[in-house]
């Protein structure tokens, strides 16, 4: 029976010894062949056309070029290319950054030989694959609740206050006596916070206001 053909790795790595020792451990695996080895971002991009490896190992910290954007342009130039990424980088930035450029995997330096492995396997045929201690912190990472979302951002906070007094039916003279300023300065506040959201007036003002949460002390 024939063997099925080797898969074909680029090493990209700033780092001279650590290039080298992915390489020779990668070569020392039954099925796979490096092909080539990169130093800059752009380097490996550069390499990536020459060769046209399955995969290409890439770190995120390099020179010239760094591994997220190598990364995106990978994946408009050669998307037959699967970019696994092979860091000590393990923050959550970074591992989003790289996933949303379109690396299809994501292993932190010093991952075990099997697991490397299995990883180019997977990669080539098409699966997405998170190292463990990588994939838990994703998790909670996606699992925790978003931030509140601020109604309104284009007006400031003082407007935003100001709304959702209006939103709760008081009048300028009253606001401006419970927020301690004149009744000129609020008046300016709402033909700001009128013009801002680009509404008609008062009682347009307030269905909108209240649409978004705004003037929950209103009758």
């Amino acid at each position: 029976m024939t063997a099925p053909p080797s898969i074909r790795v680029l090493v990209a790595d700033d780092h001279l010894v650590v290039r080298r020792g992915i390489g020779a451990l990668l070569g020392s695996l039954d099925g796979v062949e490096v092909v080539a080895e990169a130093t800059t971002g752009a380097e490996a991009i550069r390499e990536a056309q020459l060769t046209r490896p399955d995969v290409v190992m890439m770190d995120l910290q390099m020179p010239e070029m760094d591994g997220i954007e190598a990364t995106r342009r990978l994946a408009t130039l050669l998307p037959d290319v699967a970019v696994l990424v092979l860091t000590m980088f393990e923050d959550d930035e970074s591992v989003l950054s790289a996933m949303r450029a379109g690396a299809k995997g994501y292993l932190l330096k010093g991952a075990e030989q099997q697991d490397m492995l299995a990883a180019i396997r997977s990669v080539v045929a098409g699966q997405l694959v998170i190292g463990p201690g990588v994939a838990a912190r994703l998790i909670a990472h996606l699992s925790a609740p978003p931030p509140p979302r601020t109604p309104f951002p284009q007006l400031t906070p003082r407007e935003r206050e100001v709304l959702d007094r209006i939103a709760q039916g008081q009048g300028n003279g009253a606001i401006a006596a419970a927020l301690g300023v004149s009744p000129k300065t609020i008046g300016n506040n709402v033909s700001s916070i009128f013009a801002k959201l680009r509404v008609a007036g008062r009682p347009e003002a307030i269905v909108r206001a209240r649409e978004e949460g705004l003037g929950r002390g209103a009758p």
